[in-house]
């Protein structure tokens, strides 16, 4: 029986055709997968630059390529005939001697532009890789067949040019060593481009998919993060030369089960029929994000930061879906809100199958944990305080400083550092306070909150931060002590894996803290503090958390140029939170190029409108789909009117904090005008704390550019009148 792996191009490509020609080629490959009378055979390709490459005959003029070896076939792509055996004399496949991974290259391509590449260097006394010899570069994997072309390369611009041509594996770690990088640095670089190694072989025919083979664990010490010593940055790996395990180049079955971006094998129809029906995202990850999610048991929490569609969100969900399948008890995915919420639990729908698997998995945000938690201790739902009648209470209390002061000081420092008494307060550090006060100030803040929590007992009603402080002392009641407990602990979840981390409150994370045993695999957290669009700052370690730190680089979501505005529009400076000091944007890279973004002016707020409906339109006629597309703007009146002006187009349209967490394939961001974006009434006066206008100032900045890398493709940005001063020019 043949064993059938799946490139993710195949199930995209089969999508795109007529309803028909689909049909008969899945049932072509259903046919080849059993083995069966009228399955397609495999055909010889003439003048394939790879003796493994053959096509199967999968509908009326069309053919899938195949990469074969023995019973094992790669099933790359479908075409029509002509485009499919061009395809197939196009490129030739290997397997990286250093990581054993599945490599493709545009050997057409390459034949083609050597001559010119020869020309060039025969001008030119210089190599750009002269300083290297050929151990080294094996060392990383670059392969013996491309070393003579390699030589002949002189300059930086002239091996970016060569990129699409090569496997990743060829020029990450080449790009490192261009950069100025040594033969240590760029072997880190290329060990990024590591996944989980699987457990044992090529799953037979009849069995789980290679998902799921790899969701088993980790064989490699490079790959396994099970001790502190081991628990270091994804970015700081070993130097050139760790022990690795033996790759042999003729493993075909073996290098695409290290490759869970490249392949995965199907074992019948159901598996198939996953593959085929599920979105991308659901089947092939690349490999950073394989390593995380797949990887462990870790031995403390993990912390992985990453900026704009890096696959945080991806990995959190898979890390789920995997911890699930352990079977070790409860697990609940937090996340940001209830739209959030529902999302995230369509997307763990779309990606477990198994029920039973699925109901592990409790899917919510810490308000609705803290919630439920008071309420079960004390037989009835909580009340929680509004806003306006908040900020009464606070006036009620008569002292020098404003509500926003006060309210301020009471969850940014108090309910931070959870002070209980006078004294504790009076020698608390108040970080990104800027207003100093003395002694006698302190008291009155002091005296000003026992007012404001006096008052809300009286009335039976508590704010969202009081009953994570309260719920997070219930759990600690219940739990006794942790680190001694033998019989069955009390903590309500197993595993804990935590989304869009950034914007909870140090509070918030001594609940979530309590909510799981100090376990093996007890906290997944992934954040971004670039994408910060609450004023919470805080340290892991600072609330008992102690998390081995990864950091993801690439993003896969966005194109190199919205990337490069999006960096310039949120300052690419640095930021703090989660992380003890701060993290900077420097490093951060895409995989693809794409269209500017388009930044357009109009004369008033009508023009603008005007101008946004014609962009959607003529998206909606060049076949994007409504669901495909994003609207954002600061306030709700702009998206109400922006609602009105697309009416029944089906477009959704929110605002800049309702994209938090979504992605479109293009995107328009409308009313970016000074006055509007920042919103002045999101500011503190800069008489009253200069310090906490900045990080006003940072968080409008980074609300903003969450809103604008959310778009895949294409994005649109406007205003009228005068610019918003965030917006770069």
């Amino acid at each position: 029986m043949p064993r059938l792996a799946l490139s993710p191009e195949f199930p995209a490509e089969l999508s795109a055709l007529a309803p028909q020609v689909r049909r008969d080629a899945v049932t072509s490959v259903r046919r080849f997968l059993q083995n069966v009378s009228g399955a397609p055979h495999p055909e010889r390709v003439r003048g394939a630059r790879d003796d493994r490459i053959a096509t199967l005959r999968l509908a009326d003029r069309y053919r899938g390529v195949v990469v074969r070896q023995r019973d094992v076939y790669w099933l790359l792509t479908v075409l029509p005939d002509a485009d499919a055996w061009s395809y197939a004399q196009r490129y030739r496949f290997g397997v990286n001697s250093v990581l054993g991974v599945v490599e493709v290259w545009d050997a057409a391509a390459l034949g083609r532009v050597e001559p010119a590449l020869r020309r060039a260097a025969g001008t030119c006394t210089t190599r750009l890789f002269a300083d290297f010899c050929d151990t080294d570069l094996a060392a990383l994997g670059i392969d013996h067949r491309f070393l003579p072309l390699l030589r002949q390369i002189t300059d930086e611009l002239t091996l970016e040019a060569l990129e699409p041509l090569l496997p990743p594996t060829q020029y990450v770690p080449l790009a490192a060593l261009a950069r100025g990088e040594s033969v240590a640095g760029a072997w880190r670089e290329l060990d990024l481009c590591r996944a989980a190694e699987p457990v044992g072989s090529v799953p037979p025919a009849g069995s789980e998919p290679v998902r799921s083979a790899l969701s088993a664990g980790l064989a490699t010490p490079a790959a396994s993060v099970t001790s502190a010593a081991s628990a270091a940055s994804i970015t700081s790996m070993p130097s050139a030369g760790p022990a690795e395990p033996v790759v042999d180049p003729d493993d075909l079955a073996a290098a695409l089960l290290r490759s869970p971006d490249r392949a995965v094998f199907v074992g019948g129809a159901r598996e198939l029929n996953h593959v085929l029906d599920s979105p991308g995202w659901c089947v092939f990850l690349h490999p950073p994000q394989h390593r995380l999610a797949r990887g462990g048991p870790y031995d403390r929490p993990v912390l992985v930061t990453g900026g704009a569609g890096t696959g945080k969100t991806l990995i959190a969900l898979h890390r789920a879906a995997h911890l699930a399948r352990g079977g070790a008890g409860p697990v609940l995915l937090v996340t940001f809100s209830q739209g959030l919420i529902s999302d995230l639990s369509a997307k763990l729908d779309l990606l477990i199958e198994d029920e039973v698997v699925r109901k592990r998995i409790e899917v919510g945000n810490v308000d609705r944990l803290a919630h439920r938690i008071v309420s079960e201790a004390e037989g009835r739902p909580p009340v929680l305080v509004g806003a306006a009648e908040l900020t009464a209470l606070w006036q009620e209390a008569e002292s020098g400083h404003g509500p926003a002061f006060l309210l301020r000081e009471w969850e940014q420092v108090i309910l931070a550092q959870n002070l209980q008494t006078l004294e504790e307060y009076l020698a608390a550090p108040r970080p990104g306070r800027a207003v100093e006060l003395s002694a006698d100030q302190r008291a009155d803040v002091w005296r000003s909150v026992g007012h404001v929590i006096g008052r809300l007992a009286e009335r039976g009603k508590r704010t969202l931060l009081q009953l994570a402080a309260e719920a997070a002392t219930l759990l600690g009641q219940f739990t006794g002590d942790l680190l001694e407990e033998t019989e069955p602990r009390r903590e309500p979840y197993r595993h804990i894996v935590v989304d869009e981390a950034q914007d909870l409150h140090p509070t918030q994370w001594r609940l979530l803290r309590a909510a799981a045993p100090y376990a093996p695999d007890d906290l997944f957290i992934v954040g971004d503090p670039h994408q910060r669009i609450f004023d919470t700052r805080v340290a892991l370690g600072s609330v008992g958390i102690d998390a081995s730190q990864r950091r993801l680089q690439v993003s896969y979501r966005l194109p190199q140029e919205i990337l490069s505005w999006g960096v310039r529009l949120r300052g690419g400076g640095p930021a703090d939170g989660l992380v003890a000091g701060v993290q900077e944007l420097y490093g951060f890279r895409a995989t693809r190029h794409g269209p500017r973004p388009m930044v357009r002016a109009y004369d008033s707020p009508e023009d603008e409108l005007n101008g946004l409906v014609t962009h959607i339109s003529q998206w909606l006629e060049d076949g994007v789909r409504p669901g495909e597309i994003g609207v954002a703007a600061r306030t709700a009146d702009l998206v109400r009117e922006a609602r009105a002006a697309l009416r029944n187009s089906g477009v959704r349209a929110t605002t800049l904090h309702g994209m938090k967490g979504l992605e479109f394939r293009r995107v328009a961001v409308i009313g970016v005008t000074d006055g509007i974006v920042p919103a002045p009434e999101s500011l503190t006066p800069a008489g009253e704390d200069p310090a906490a206008r900045a990080h006003d100032l940072q968080r409008e900045r980074g609300l903003l550019y969450v809103a604008c890398t959310r778009a895949h493709e294409l994005l649109y940005v406007s205003y009228s009148g005068r610019a918003s001063p965030f917006l770069p020019t």
